[in-house]
């Protein structure tokens, strides 16, 4: 039960810290202006003047994001393997009695 609440509590820390990556990258200020120029510069008034902080916290948040990703993976119950790593049954000859059925007989006379 403890396991189930921990793993949701994950997938929002992850959810939330991807929408945030989003919205903090598209509000930072590149060379060219970026979305930030779209709205007059608001993302830069709101992380304050200097971009040394905005990378740092973007940094943060991307590591929380990676770190809340590897986790889930680790955590997933493992299913049965996929279809591209089970040995291959080959199809039997046309013709040729498949295992486990009898041979078909023939009436007499």
């Amino acid at each position: 039960m403890l396991i189930k609440v921990l793993e949701i509590l994950l997938y929002v820390v992850f959810i939330a810290s991807s929408l945030l990556l989003i919205l903090v990258i598209l509000l930072q200020e590149s060379k060219g202006g970026g979305l930030a120029a779209a709205f007059g510069g608001t993302g830069a008034e709101t992380f304050g003047v200097k971009s040394g902080g905005i990378n740092r916290f973007t940094s943060i948040l991307a590591a929380v994001f990676v770190g809340a990703a590897i986790i889930l993976a680790t955590i997933q119950p493992r299913t049965s393997a996929p279809a591209s790593t089970k040995p291959a049954q080959e199809a039997p000859a046309e013709g040729a009695p498949v295992e486990g059925t009898p041979a078909p007989v023939e009436p007499p006379g």
